[in-house]
């Protein structure tokens, strides 16, 4: 079950509600739980188990590293325990086959991976019950001991299935105690309405132009298909994952929760370090304090920088998915960022504002296609057709055909991709109080029609984070 899906949106989630806000406030997070639990099994109903034992497990984990703080070598040694089985099952269930793959191909072996399905929304609360397990460790948080309070930070389905990446210590509070207000639930259902907005009218109808121009081998292309192609993927990719970000605050905001912000306008950056302060802000956070800070961060002279920054941009490729092309990507970016630190981001702020921000586009555009190719060999002919390495044609009939039939939806999509819209909005809100407060409401209204309208007549409603 996904958020952008008719069910969701008019069955699980009413009821959810319903339930939710007629039951007394003690008993709230075991009706939250409970929820959570039926909205993971109705897509996952066998590998609920393993999250519940990743529940149960860190759980007991966080006690016994709390009852034993003061013997350091045993909190040591849970700690690990902790750390090593939680990388173990993600480990089995994400990247055990691309391993397997691996050493065949290099010792020409033929072993066989187990052929299973990746659990939903591991790579997410895999990191959520880790930094919990770390964060009573280090004595930033104490051990939760109410089973149910803290299956419910794990469960909790706004964003079990794809984050954003919430910290225990962000909400330990608002988990015994929530203020719920109709201005909160207003301003939730708000945001979890744009959200859908961007998911459904935007990335799916952007991302149909990309499908059809992957579909063509990219010999057949012409330079044009190429750039419109990407540049649909670039806006469908924000969109998509941005757009299921705000409909997962929303919806905590509507129970009473106020997560991070998970996005904020990555694509009007003049840096690719500025890009990924903005660009899935939780994991860049979590790979900061958890993996760059330990391993010394900048204070251990420029050597041991470099291989902390390597080993990070490694793991947030390796994250995304078992196969080379997110390493390369992850990477990639890995360079780009350590260059500007070492001398081009002060180039970059010297340079007028629509220079830096080409560069910073240019680049994010070249690294969407290390992404989404899962061939490397395709990734480079896709490359060299945006270029024109191989002679390619300018343009074409399809290519024009193309850009007059979608060229108003990826300029409207870059539009949505700034804060504009949000400014005007604001002023609308601000200006025209009496005029704003039945305008902008009608507004989120047409948008909400208009989304459910979508999920009546069209098939195409894929999510691509749900692959992480």
């Amino acid at each position: 079950m996904v958020f952008s899906s008719l069910i969701f949106l008019f069955q699980f989630l009413p009821a959810a509600l319903l339930v939710y806000y007629l039951s007394p406030g003690r008993l709230r997070n075991v009706v939250l739980l409970i929820t959570s639990l039926i909205f993971y099994a109705w897509g996952e109903p066998l590998y609920i188990l393993l999250m519940m034992f990743a529940t149960v497990f860190d759980y007991a984990n966080g006690l016994l590293i709390e009852k034993y703080r003061s013997r350091k070598v045993i909190a040591r040694t849970v700690l690990v325990g902790s750390l090593f089985g939680n990388l173990a099952i993600l480990g089995f269930f994400k990247y055990a086959g691309f391993v397997i793959d691996n050493v065949n191909r290099l010792f020409h072996l033929h072993l066989q991976a187990a052929d299973l399905p990746l659990p939903l929304g591991i790579s997410f609360y895999t990191f959520q019950t880790m930094s919990y397990v770390i964060d009573v460790y280090r004595g930033k948080a104490q051990a939760q001991r109410n089973l149910i309070t803290f299956g419910t930070f794990v469960a909790m389905f706004p964003q079990l299935v794809a984050g954003p990446i919430v910290k225990y210590a962000d909400i330990a509070k608002q988990l015994l105690s929530r203020k719920m207000t109709l201005e909160r639930f207003g301003s939730g259902a708000e945001l979890f309405i744009r959200g859908l907005a961007k998911k459904v009218l935007l990335a799916n109808n952007i991302g149909m132009l990309w499908t059809s121009v992957k579909e063509v081998p990219a010999e057949d292309l012409s330079v044009l298909s190429g750039w419109l192609g990407i540049a649909a993927f670039t806006l469908q990719i924000y969109f998509d994952f941005s757009g299921y970000s705000d409909m997962a605050r929303g919806l905590a905001r509507m129970l009473g929760f106020e997560f991070p912000a998970n996005f904020h306008y990555p694509y009007v950056s003049r840096s690719v370090t500025e890009f990924w302060r903005r660009w899935h802000i939780s994991l860049g956070s979590w790979f900061r304090e958890y993996v760059y800070i330990p391993l010394g961060g900048n204070r251990m002279g420029i050597g041991k920088q470099l291989r902390n920054l390597f080993i990070v941009w490694f793991l947030t490729g390796f994250w995304h998915g078992a196969s080379w092309n997110f390493i390369i990507w992850g990477l990639y970016f890995g360079v780009l960022v350590t260059v500007e630190k070492l001398f081009l981001l002060k180039w970059l702020q010297r340079l007028p504002r629509l220079a830096s921000h080409c560069y910073t586009l240019l680049a994010v555009v070249i690294g969407w296609v290390w992404f989404e190719f899962d061939h490397l060999d395709a990734a480079w002919a896709f490359i060299g057709t945006m270029f024109s390495f191989s002679g390619h044609t300018w343009a074409d009939r399809q290519a024009l055909y193309d850009l007059s039939t979608n060229g108003y939806l990826l300029l409207l999509g870059a539009i949505c991709a700034t804060p504009l819209p949000s400014k005007w909005i604001a002023r609308i809100e601000d200006g025209w109080r009496l005029a704003g407060s039945v305008l902008i409401p009608a507004l989120y209204f047409v948008a909400l029609a208009l989304s459910t309208a979508y999920l009546v007549n069209e098939s195409y409603n894929p999510f691509l984070y749900f692959r992480f």
